[in-house]
């Protein structure tokens, strides 16, 4: 019985610290893009999911507030989480109220910035989440002119 409840015990720390290792660790990577055309991501391996990443001059920390100022301005958009090298959106659809969850990652090596939009829910999204990313490309762009 001991040796059970210890065991228990051990596992249970054990997931603590592992979790707790996870959340204040960094992504080196953004998530893979699902099955369904509904994402796409800079990182992808896969041409039909494919994207640029956004690049910037400048330093990181410069292109980070930019892009955060970029995501608090504009519409039906909530910024999630926002660490040094790695912010998280949400954006909302109109209409329907959809959510689709957009990611970026700051690698320190590199002026660039990793991207990835992916729709929460559905199949399809008719290239809504590649047209959003070209827009904010667009209006990062132009802020740093």
């Amino acid at each position: 019985m001991m040796k059970h409840l210890f065991s228990k015990h051990l596992s249970l720390c054990v997931c603590i610290l592992l979790s707790a290792t996870q959340a204040t660790a960094g992504p080196d990577k953004l998530s893979p893009c699902p099955d369904s055309p509904n994402c796409v991501c800079s990182q992808s391996t896969g041409t039909a999911r494919f994207i640029e990443p956004l690049h910037y001059a400048g330093n990181l920390a410069d292109a980070r507030q930019k892009l955060i100022g970029l995501l608090e301005n504009a519409k039906r958009v909530r910024l999630i989480s926002a660490e040094t090298d790695y912010l998280h959106a949400e954006f909302r659809s109109l209409i329907f109220n959809f959510v689709d969850d957009v990611e970026f990652y700051f690698p320190s090596e590199d002026r660039i910035i990793h991207v990835r939009s992916a729709s929460r829910t559905g199949y399809y999204d008719f290239g809504a989440n590649r047209r959003r990313v070209e827009r904010l490309r667009s209006a990062f762009e132009n802020l740093a002119k």
